[in-house]
């Protein structure tokens, strides 16, 4: 058992794979089991849940800057870009990162008989060409490699004009930067939120056009009277683009979002990246300021293993994550392993 940040995690030595699976905070943990033995003895009901997905939905909104009436749930990323990707009007022109995480272009690239185009450019391109397009999808952290995206270069080109649909999957929870501005933010909860998988969230901004084309009873004005009949009467703000919860995984997400939203995000963003930072340097790397490393060497993925170390393979080289959990020791080890 570990102690970080006033928390207890049961994260083993030579943990450093958070951005593929995130441990959750022991409290955490134990409200999904207390969720699940609830189901087990038929003791859960399904109002219960309520007040939990509201939690997590509140937590998400005090990360990204926004409020809570503009932040709609649902499965998965993709599943919450595509609720934009499916009403850009006909022939937009999309910038996007080369070697994106394809949740994020995919439902834009599924567009084409539509005339809308995904241009991919270098990272460090987005910014500078964003002017040039009438949208940007693009995660603030890449999942590949960790760079970072150049988030004032992007407030710029949407103060032009050009939309901006952000993936903050890989940097919220760890990365302190604004990200209000941006027209849309989305985050999967299963890696640096440190909820279980099966729950995302995307905060919208309210001119922002987009169609609940997998409307349910749960984006109701009122759920509980939305369950049957028609008309539909969709609530008024981002809920209205909601599915239906998992209910398990809004137990845990409704502890780990709250207790993330109010840490100093500054000194968990320096414990994160001065950890990563290190081992870079150990390895002759320039500091990145990003809490994933990207370690192209023969054979690293073979002797992080050896040594105990859990990582990653991510487009032909390894990836270590550090998360506010993550130590010295565990920074120590993976440089033991690679030098």
């Amino acid at each position: 058992m570990r102690t970080a940040f006033g928390q207890e995690f049961d994260v083993p030595d030579g943990y450093l794979n958070t951005a593929g699976i995130g441990i959750p905070p022991a409290p955490a943990g134990m409200a999904v089991a207390t969720a699940v033995a609830g189901w087990r003895a038929g003791a859960g009901r399904p109002g219960e849940f309520d007040e939990p997905v509201a939690r997590a939905r509140a937590g998400f909104a005090d990360l990204v800057g926004v409020t809570a009436d503009r932040v709609t749930i649902g499965p998965a990323a993709s599943a919450l870009v595509g609720l934009v990707a499916a009403v850009v009007p006909d022939g937009t022109r999309v910038l996007a990162a080369a070697g994106e995480f394809t949740s994020v272009t995919w439902p834009f690239a599924a567009q084409a008989d539509r005339g809308v185009t995904v241009t991919e450019v270098d990272l460090g391109e987005v910014g500078e060409r964003a002017g040039e397009f009438d949208l940007v999808a693009v995660s603030v952290v890449q999942s590949a490699d960790g760079r970072v995206v150049d988030l004032d270069a992007l407030r710029s080109a949407r103060g032009g004009g050009t939309r901006v649909l952000l993936d903050a999957t890989q940097s919220l929870g760890w990365h302190d930067a604004d990200l209000a501005w941006a027209d849309a933010v989305v985050a999967a909860g299963y890696k640096w939120l440190l909820s279980p998988r099966g729950v995302a969230w995307m905060a919208v901004r309210p001119d922002l056009p987009t169609r609940p084309h997998s409307a349910g009873w749960y984006a109701g004005a009122d759920p509980w009277t939305s369950i049957y009949g028609l008309p539909m009467d969709l609530a008024a703000d981002a809920r209205g683009l909601d599915t239906s919860p998992a209910w398990y995984c809004h137990a845990g997400a409704a502890v780990a979002l709250p207790w993330l939203a109010g840490l100093d995000r500054a000194a968990v963003h320096a414990h994160c990246t001065g950890l990563a930072d290190t081992v870079r340097a150990g390895l002759g790397m320039e500091p990145a300021g990003s809490a994933i490393v990207s370690v192209r060497r023969e054979d690293a993925g073979e002797q992080l293993a050896a040594a105990g170390i859990v990582s990653a393979n991510r487009a032909g080289a390894s990836r270590l994550a550090f998360h506010l959990y993550n130590t010295e020791a565990d920074a120590a080890r993976a440089l033991d392993a690679l030098t």
